[in-house]
């Protein structure tokens, strides 16, 4: 079970680096998507900073576990607000992906708990 937990551990790990580095970049497409989600720029730099600390967090639960049970758990929050801004603005589409890694975070949390 742990390899299981390694393999989410890093391919979450690298989804979030991805979209942490986007967001630092500004694109057109992540800064029109959070015109349109209704999210201010100001708050660019803490979603930028806890997608990292989320990433961190979930390697360090590697060799901590409760570090990252609790990274997980600020993860599952974060796609899960994530989801409710999008479905806020009828983003159907958009709301399947911050879904998808909202699960992938609970995934994290039991294969965590289970190898304690």
């Amino acid at each position: 079970m742990f390899v299981s937990l390694a393999v989410v551990t890093v391919l979450m790990s690298a989804l979030l680096l991805i979209s942490a580095g986007a967001k630092s970049l500004r694109t057109p497409h992540i800064t029109q998507q959070m015109s349109t989600l209704g999210v201010p720029q100001r708050m660019m730099a803490f979603l930028i900073g806890a997608q990292i600390a989320g990433a961190a967090g979930v390697i360090a639960g590697l060799w901590w576990g409760p570090v990252g049970i609790a990274a997980a758990i600020g993860l599952t929050f974060y796609f899960a607000g994530a989801v409710a801004f999008h479905l806020r603005v009828g983003d159907r589409k958009g709301a399947s992906p911050a879904a998808v890694l909202a699960m992938a975070s609970v995934a994290l949390i039991v294969l965590r708990a289970a190898t304690l």
